[in-house]
């Protein structure tokens, strides 16, 4: 496979995916300051949302190896990359990258396979929870506290909400044991265990552990010494549901295709629309604060919201070349006051 990605100051943004779930949202927030060229392997699903938002669309199958070509000024991936073709086609073209959909092993793989090619620009693995915006949150009170010592997420996912399969990707995971940071050292936490409840807006909701970015970047990023997140359900019965097939090991033999549309169907039931909420609470040197992150347009919007974040910061004035991530920024109080701006809301306890 050769493709070949040229970068060019007024070239538009390549959003792979452009016209997903989540690359949908994201072209409406980007196409009104920036031209945009979105692809993906069936491009006239686009064509209508291409021509709304004044945006070009082309195909690129990244499981087909028919090379592909295009000038652009930064690329912004909202899909599957198995092969990791959208980033090295960017990182080898000098191009501004920011990556929002990965899961914590990918994310290190792409930090690998980025710093060995020595990046010339911005590569910005913005994989975190909703597109890393748990990340610029959580980097925010920690600079309240003068540092973290302890970061807890919960997640409060919203069965209702308007969603892709992709959303639901986790839930093949969730028979696999993964490494956190506890107290300094690393240790195997399995799925779903060390339940607890947590308060949230309007409700109180158990959630259990997963597997997230955020996890493996906050030791290195933020000097944490315990970085954990958790997700629990607005409906308790799919909590329930879930907690149970963890328990009879179903994601664990239950893993093959054979049995993908049991697992997701668990959770996987797009509604009309629901709320993202996030809960961070941060524990530091002057004492512990928290904020819940709510986006009453939903977990592709909120996502969409990180991307959007992400993209300028990459191509900011003061951007600086190699791989980063988004709760590396050097004012985070700052970008926490601007998701006001795209209907997010950040309380204080």
């Amino acid at each position: 496979m050769t493709d070949s990605l040229q970068y060019s100051a007024d070239g538009p943004i390549l959003v792979a995916g452009g016209y997903g779930t989540v690359g949908s949202a994201l072209t409406a927030l980007l196409a009104p300051d920036f031209p945009l060229l979105l692809t993906g392997r069936t491009p006239e699903r686009g064509n209508e949302l291409a021509s709304r938002h004044g945006a070009s669309v082309r195909r690129w199958d990244l499981l087909d190896p028919t090379p592909f070509d295009a000038s652009v000024r930064a690329v912004v991936s909202t899909v599957n990359d198995p092969h990791d073709r959208v980033l090295s086609a960017a990182v080898e073209a000098g191009v501004p990258y920011v990556d929002i959909t990965r899961w914590t092993t990918r994310v290190a793989r792409a930090a690998t396979l980025a710093g060995q090619k020595s990046p010339s620009a911005p590569v910005y693995l913005s994989s975190g929870w909703m597109g890393g915006v748990t990340n610029i949150v959580a980097a925010a009170l920690a600079e309240e506290l003068g540092g973290a010592s302890t970061i807890d997420v919960s997640i409060r996912y919203d069965v209702n909400d308007i969603a892709g399969l992709d959303s639901v990707d986790f839930i093949d995971r969730l028979g696999q044991d993964f490494e956190v940071m506890q107290q300094g050292n690393p240790i195997t936490v399995s799925p779903l265990t060390d339940t607890r409840w947590v308060d949230f807006p309007g409700s109180r909701t158990k959630v259990g552990r997963i597997d997230t970015p955020e996890q493996f970047t906050f030791p290195m990023t933020l000097g944490a010494e315990t970085a954990s997140t958790r997700i629990g359900f607005s409906s308790h019965a799919s909590t329930t549901a879930l907690l149970a097939a963890k328990k009879v090991g179903l994601f664990r033999w239950g893993r093959g295709d054979r049995f993908t549309p049991l697992r997701r169907g668990l959770l996987y039931s797009p509604g009309k629309g629901g709320s993202a909420q996030v809960r961070i609470d941060v524990t530091g040197p002057s004492g512990t604060t928290s904020a819940t992150i709510v986006d009453p347009q939903g977990q592709a919007h909120l996502t969409a919201v990180g991307g959007a974040l992400a993209v300028r910061q990459a191509l900011a004035d003061d951007a600086q070349p190699g791989v980063t991530f988004p709760e590396s920024l050097l004012n985070p109080r700052r970008t926490v006051s601007e998701l006001e701006s795209f209907g997010v809301a950040v309380l204080r306890a």
